[in-house]
């Protein structure tokens, strides 16, 4: 009998292929230390409550409130990153847990601040820009808060709201340690017959075999774990859905859709229009499902058959160090300061690369204004995690620009804009990719991940928001969230997404979930209006129009600076119409045609 392949636990994997956090804090004796004086801070901040500014009061009070969040922000990242890399290890969970519960302090602490600065009037404020010049650097800030006057509670309400984030976050940290740690998989087998303990990143590889026998496998025993526990997972979403729909109705929101976008300024016309077109283009979908159950002679095309290459094994394969080399190759017509900073991350463990025992499923880009971009990854050596890695160095390169180039206040970026720039990396790397082989089965090969990535980014999380967005409304009109209404409602919005040419096999009622983003209050469309309007961005870059990447690069260096459909038109995108999502169609096609061309 073979041994069975397990994972490493986080002592056993090389320092060299873990993210160096000692830049962020020394010791865990360091981080103690500052949580204490945080803690104090947290006091003296509320003791600032006052119901009348002038111009010296109102500047003291932003800056003193901007150390505070800073010292939050360092302080939540670090132990969330801790906590990330091995979740079973209990005393990083507590220390997250109370970075959780200080930030809920602090927030309850500064509740005061913003329905006092809403009750300046006008003229005032005007007079108070004018008497103190470093206020000027506010303006925006000012603005973006008057925007939102009716939706902010008097302070007594928003203190209240603010003490409850703790408990609010509840269903998802539920979620999160219950699918990362306490979910036991099954083992199974991978193509050569070795027993592999099953996880979702180990999942994610073993659906891209071109053993059909291994897909199925892998495909059904996940499943099974989540179908064991669809009760439970159904109650953790629906705690999470009611969390936002208490917030919205709380805020004087329609809904919780309105009060999300609303958060970026984003009017609710950009979701629906996604969903229509997408929708419109459904039998573009279709077409391409088909065609790969053509090229997979398959009887019947299953939901398990719809990740494996068309044509076999990867012609092209990278191991860690050869994706970072060809991740610098593909971003260089980015100019010579972008790749420094991409040198930069990968020589200095911001990354944490591998998989072990614990470890958050998933990959992301994560940091503070007052750290490093970090990157967590679980690696496999395939072409889909060369595209994580420059799709989560789009995401650090971002954060570099925007906190090297904006003050504190404007050092963050909106999540509509955080997908563009991974998913403009991703167009860069495939165009690289097919411009520098004459190779045709390395060709199909990359068209085919194009199309798939399309499918996945565009399609697929176009299909999440439509679910996400049924989940809200049916928990705002008081119909329980049932695992039996998800699951059948999920089923459905499957069979109407890919069509006849699949098999809608009875598992995949329960992807719903596996699902995290469904935890991050409509999140997912994002993906899709990104990858989209990545497609035009990076039209321009691969002609080396150096216009289209001198504003490529003045948009990551905009951060909240302005409204995200402004950043965007300056960049040269309005999202406001559909033109951006019929180009990407436009595109989808042409690569599908050529793909046809080619076989």
């Amino acid at each position: 009998m073979s041994e069975v392949q397990q994972l490493p636990k986080r002592s056993e994997v090389p320092e060299k292929l873990t993210w160096d956090l000692t830049t962020i804090y020394k010791t865990d004796n360091d981080f103690e230390s500052d949580f204490k004086e945080c803690a104090k801070e947290v006091e003296a901040v509320e003791k600032l409550k006052t119901d009348h500014f002038d111009g010296k009061t109102l500047l003291s009070d932003l800056k003193a409130i901007e150390k505070l969040e800073r010292k939050v922000e360092k302080l939540y990242v670090y132990s969330s990153l801790k906590s990330d890399a091995d979740t079973s290890n209990s005393e990083y969970q507590s220390m997250n847990a109370r970075c959780a519960d200080l930030a809920s302090k602090a927030s309850s602490a500064l509740a005061w601040f913003e329905p006092a600065v809403l009750n300046i009037s006008e003229d005032d404020l005007k007079k108070m820009l004018s008497e103190e010049s470093a206020l000027v650097d506010y303006t925006h800030y000012f603005d973006e808060l008057f925007s939102q006057k009716d939706h902010i509670l008097d302070a007594e309400h928003e203190k209240i709201l603010s003490s409850l984030g703790n408990i609010f976050d509840t269903p998802s940290n539920v979620y999160g340690v219950m699918t990362n740690s306490d979910l036991k998989f099954p083992v199974v087998s991978d193509e050569d017959g070795n027993k592999v303990e099953l996880s979702n990143g180990v999942y994610s590889k073993l659906l891209e075999s071109t053993d059909r026998s291994v897909r199925k496998e892998a495909f059904q025993q996940l499943y099974t774990v989540y179908n064991q526990f669809k009760n439970t997972l159904a109650s953790t979403l629906s705690g999470e859905v009611k969390v936002h729909n208490f917030r919205a109705s709380m805020r004087h929101f329609s809904s919780a859709k309105e009060a999300a976008l609303s958060n970026n300024h984003i009017d609710e016309k950009v979701y629906q229009q996604l969903i229509d077109t997408v929708n419109k283009y459904l039998p573009l979908l279709h077409r391409y499902v088909k065609l790969r159950k053509k090229l997979l002679s398959l009887d019947e095309m299953h939901m398990y058959d719809l990740y494996t290459p068309l044509f076999g094994s990867s012609p092209i394969s990278y191991n860690f160090d050869e994706a970072k080399e060809e991740s610098i190759k593909a971003l260089s017509i980015l100019g010579d300061d972008y790749i420094d900073h991409i040198k930069e991350e990968f020589n200095n463990r911001w990354i944490d690369v591998v998989e072990n025992k614990g470890k958050r499923s998933g990959a992301y880009s994560s940091g503070v204004y007052d750290t490093n971009p970090y990157i967590l990854l679980n690696w496999q050596d395939n072409l889909d995690n060369l595209f994580t890695l420059v799709h989560e160095s789009g995401h650090s390169m971002h954060s570099y620009y925007t906190t090297h180039n904006q003050p504190f206040q404007y050092g963050d970026y909106s999540i509509f804009l955080a997908e563009i720039a991974s998913t403009t990396n991703e167009n860069i790397l495939t165009d690289y990719l097919l411009k520098n082989t004459d190779d045709v089965e390395v060709k199909k090969y990359v068209l085919n991940h194009f199309l798939d990535g399309f499918k996945g980014t565009i399609f697929r999380q176009t299909q999440f928001a439509e679910f996400e967005d049924f989940a809200h409304q049916q928990e705002q009109a008081g119909n329980p969230l049932t695992a039996k209404m998800l699951s059948d409602f999920y089923y459905k919005l499957n069979q109407r997404y890919y069509g006849d040419g699949v098999v809608s096999d009875p598992e995949i009622a329960y992807e719903w979930a596996r699902i995290p983003h469904f935890y991050m209050n409509y999140y997912v469309y994002q993906y899709a209006t990104g990858f989209a309007a990545a497609i035009d961005l990076s039209d321009g870059i691969c002609a080396n129009d150096q216009e289209a990447i001198d504003k490529y690069i003045g948009y990551l260096k905009s951060g909240s600076s302005d409204y995200p459909l402004n950043v965007m038109k300056k960049a040269g995108i309005d999202m406001t119409n559909a033109d951006y999502l019929e180009n990407a169609f436009k595109v989808f096609e042409e690569r599908l045609n050529e793909l046809e061309s080619l076989i």
